[in-house]
């Protein structure tokens, strides 16, 4: 698999095939779902369902199954190639609440089946190996632990066994203004692929995310996205998260629903330092803004 900053095509986002709804993997093997994706020579949109009563952004929202599988649905048409759905709060910034598996199942229960009918791959969110399991199950095609394989001793186990793809994420329990945040990225996802390695992860179904916004101080998330380039060493794929991002009201004050054009222009400029998938709040913004440069770039 090669680091993506793929050619673009400029006359739209194209399309994938559909997955089969029982498996999620269009008939093919697990591991074969994300090579299929990156294969589209494009950069990825994942569309963000927090089924949550407390995400930072758009927390409460989507709780209600009506309410989600509309969400997800609209997604769906305005372009996303992914849905990321997840039922725990990980807010970055302090005030999430931890849930039981059970309470975290529950909540997606109602909602996830009716996702994976709509035929995108559907990411799970969650850093519970028991959660992600019952998702997989389910459906589900693409674990994404916002540990990185490092917080449930049985998460790279489960992925193994189940030959899925994950994203292995970039996380710290506090922020630490003092520390080489790129050296701390790199050295975590060096500990995450040596447990990946451990378990029996196929390099192919790994795509690594540095977390913006993560154990981080705004000033760090910006050094990330300005030195993204540097964690495409590892010859994987990148996801990057800045989608309403505290780093953008440092820069220009704004609520999290008004951080559409800062989202947006983090994203771009990550797609061009070798982001492979965005992941985002605002799919029809963010979908059209990448048609737009694909196409501008193109008429060079």
């Amino acid at each position: 698999m090669t680091v993506p900053r793929r050619p673009r095509k400029a006359t739209g986002m194209g399309s994938l095939p559909k997955l089969d709804k029982a498996t999620g993997t269009a008939g093919k093997p697990a591991r074969t779902v994300l090579p299929s994706l990156l294969s589209a020579g494009r950069p990825l949109v994942m569309g963000i369902l927090n089924v949550t009563p407390d995400s930072f952004s758009d927390g409460g929202q989507f709780l209600e199954p009506t309410a989600a599988n509309a969400r997800a649905a609209q997604m769906m048409k305005q372009g996303a190639d992914i849905l990321d759905v997840g039922a725990e709060s990980t807010r970055p910034y302090g005030g999430a609440v931890p849930v039981s598996a059970e309470e975290e199942k529950a909540r997606l229960a109602p909602i996830l089946p009716e996702v994976i009918k709509l035929g995108l791959p559907v990411s799970i969110d969650t850093i519970k190996s028991s959660l992600a399991a019952w998702a997989i199950d389910m459906g589900a095609a693409i674990v994404n632990d916002v540990w990185g394989l490092q917080r449930d001793a049985d998460m790279a186990t489960l992925v193994a066994k189940r030959d899925v793809p994950v994203i292995v994420m970039h996380n710290r329990e506090s922020a630490d203004p003092d520390i080489d945040i790129v050296s701390d990225v790199i050295a975590f996802f060096s500990r995450s692929l040596e447990i990946a390695a451990q378990a029996g992860i196929a390099r192919e179904c790994i795509v690594l995310d540095p977390g913006i916004g993560f154990g981080k101080t705004p000033e760090q998330s910006i050094t990330c996205l300005a030195r993204l380039g540097e964690f495409t060493r590892f010859g994987l794929p990148l996801l990057v998260g800045a989608s309403r991002k505290r780093f953008i009201n440092t820069i220009t004050p704004s609520s999290p629903d008004g951080r559409i054009g800062g989202s947006i222009s983090a994203h771009l400029l990550a797609v061009q330092k070798g982001a492979a998938i965005v992941r985002a709040h605002d799919v029809a913004e963010t979908v059209q803004a990448l048609r737009v440069s694909a196409a501008i770039e193109a008429a060079q």
